[in-house]
């Protein structure tokens, strides 16, 4: 089951001091991210501020998480933010070619801190899936998503 947001780092803990009560600057939604990424930290911070952008959050740490998450979410589910390559056998990519086979035209944004190549050199490409390089910066990772969701 995944992870509650609050669990994953210490309280108080500062994750990103700019957006604290400042207006948010980012591209936001209400939409629901099913986002997925093995690393707690990264995981926490991507989902901070995906929720300060007004998103709604499914959260998982593996490829077999998201698909327990999924079967339980996938009619509120808008769009799917993976890590390429995750611990449990499940790649990003194969996670996100097991939620097409129930809903095709979902939006997929794979991430990764290798290229796409390195990442799954003997695949060919996912169809219609975004690329997003790590480390990314906030303003890229928010207007990917809002591109994707907006043009899917």
């Amino acid at each position: 089951m995944p992870q509650p947001l609050e669990t994953l780092l210490p309280t108080g803990a500062e994750v990103i001091p700019k957006l604290r009560g400042e207006p948010n600057p980012f591209l936001g939604g209400t939409e629901t991210i099913m986002l997925v990424e093995d690393e707690p930290s990264l995981r926490y911070v991507t989902a901070t501020i995906l929720k300060r952008c007004g998103y709604q959050l499914v959260l998982a740490a593996s490829g077999a998480e998201a698909l327990a998450a999924w079967a339980d979410q996938k009619s509120t589910v808008r769009l799917l933010l993976t890590d390429v390559l995750m611990p449990d056998g499940i790649s990003g990519r194969d996670l996100a070619q097991r939620l097409r086979t129930e809903n095709q035209a979902l939006p997929v944004i794979l991430t990764s801190g290798y290229s796409v190549e390195d990442s799954e050199p003997e695949s060919t490409p996912l169809a219609g899936a975004r690329f997003l390089q790590k480390p990314y910066s906030i303003g890229d990772l928010t207007r990917t998503i809002r591109d994707c969701l907006d043009h899917s």
